[in-house]
């Protein structure tokens, strides 16, 4: 079976499911329909929490990344300037 073709069976089948559920969920509909807004609310501020957790952590990352960068570009500096310099040095001592 294609993929294209699977999904409406999924639904159909999610549909089927939430239906059976509601039937035979042994709250009333008014117990039911809180629990179900409570889960909603706390699903909701529970992707919040971890959605200002995973841009904390991202801009840390970001942070020690540039952080890291700025110590290779500057090694990378030293670096030229003591082959410059040592370059000169063999020069002088030579000519």
């Amino acid at each position: 079976m294609e993929d294209s073709n699977k999904l409406p069976y999924f639904f159909l089948g999610l549909g089927i499911g939430v239906t059976a559920g509601l039937l035979f969920a042994p709250k009333s509909g008014e117990e039911t329909r809180g629990f179900l807004k409570s889960k909603a609310t706390e699903s909701t501020d529970y992707l919040r929490k971890r959605t200002e957790d995973i841009q904390s952590s991202a801009a840390d990352l970001v942070e020690r990344s540039k952080e890291a960068v700025q110590r290779q570009r500057e090694q990378l500096a030293a670096a030229v300037e003591a082959g410059k310099k040592a370059y000169r040095d063999s020069v002088v001592t030579e000519g």
